[in-house]
């Protein structure tokens, strides 16, 4: 008689699939931002364009982590769980609120073409651009890194292209709307 053949151990089901899922693909996305997320809370954007240099030197779109980022980026984009909502050509979704999970910033993903809504940044704005076609600019600057420091105001316009862009909002702070008077 021969030995009874061990039976094989239960499935553990199906696996999510990061694209398509957008539970698992916000998930993958914030571990990917995880430790992005605890180094700019290093980073204080009352320096403005100088923080933005030190993470244009610290963490080029080109580098690895950031180019892992912008994939799944531009994957939730592409399956339309990122950005799900459009105004005035302009797509856009929160990724997560401001947390201890996110070291205190709210994340918004935004692909745009042309000018957004104006808007005051109370705390500070720290933008990561990713070119998504042609050579864009953000308010005239490459893809990489842009900081707005506390009190602030713009109208975020891309030229020349498309953009992806992560918008990092201290505390999760925005007001949209005309500059204060």
């Amino acid at each position: 008689m021969s030995d009874p053949q061990p039976t094989p151990p239960a499935a553990a089901g199906p696996v999510a699939d990061p694209v398509a899922d957008p539970v698992a693909g916000k998930a993958s996305l914030l571990a990917v931002l995880g430790p992005l997320l605890a180094q700019l809370s290093g980073h204080d954007p009352k320096g403005g364009a100088e923080v933005a240099a030190a993470l244009n030197r610290s963490h080029p779109v080109e580098d690895a982590a950031m180019q892992d980022i912008f994939a799944k980026a531009k994957a939730g984009v592409a399956a339309g769980w990122l950005t799900p909502r459009e105004a005035d050509g302009v797509r856009f979704g929160r990724l997560a609120k401001a947390s201890a999970e996110t070291s205190g910033f709210s994340i918004d993903v935004v692909v745009m073409d042309g000018p957004g809504p104006g808007h005051t940044h109370p705390e500070g704005e720290l933008d990561l651009c990713f070119s998504l076609e042609g050579a864009p600019t953000f308010d005239g600057r490459a893809p990489g890194w842009v900081v707005y420091g506390p009190g602030s105001w713009h109208v975020p316009t891309v030229r020349g292209g498309r953009m992806l862009i992560l918008y990092f909002l201290p505390g999760g702070s925005i007001r949209f709307g005309p500059p204060e008077a």
